[in-house]
């Protein structure tokens, strides 16, 4: 069972930036789509970006010029890059990874982001 954590979250002003990171127990080299989802109160959780093992990425609407997405498998960690954030992104960002052969997936427990002024 490989476990997720995540850290880097924080209280940022609109505009500030934040880096998240995702902490692998293990490798997450057999993982062929890690990926950040989101969740605020009374919301659903929502996909923000994923990166494939290839390094293919894709990134939800609201986040993109915004938001990087990238994976270290030599240091078994996954990261996002905030930029320019705004109170919408208000959430918490969860890490989650999964393969498909065979199948497999993690979800880590989260990780506070408040931008507010």
């Amino acid at each position: 069972q490989v476990q997720l954590v995540e850290s880097g979250g924080g209280l940022v002003q609109p505009g500030g930036s934040l880096r998240l990171s995702c902490a692998a127990s293990g490798s997450i080299s057999s993982f062929t789509i890690m990926a950040w989802y989101r969740q605020a109160p009374g919301k659903l959780r929502e996909l923000v970006a994923q990166i494939s093992s290839g390094g293919s990425t894709n990134y939800a609407d609201s986040v993109k010029d915004r938001f990087t997405i990238s994976r270290d498998n030599a240091k078994n960690t996954m990261y996002l890059q905030m930029i320019s954030l705004k109170p919408e992104d208000t959430a918490v960002y969860i890490c989650h990874a999964r393969r498909g052969f065979p199948y497999y997936n993690s979800w880590g427990q989260g990780t506070q982001v408040t931008v507010s002024s």
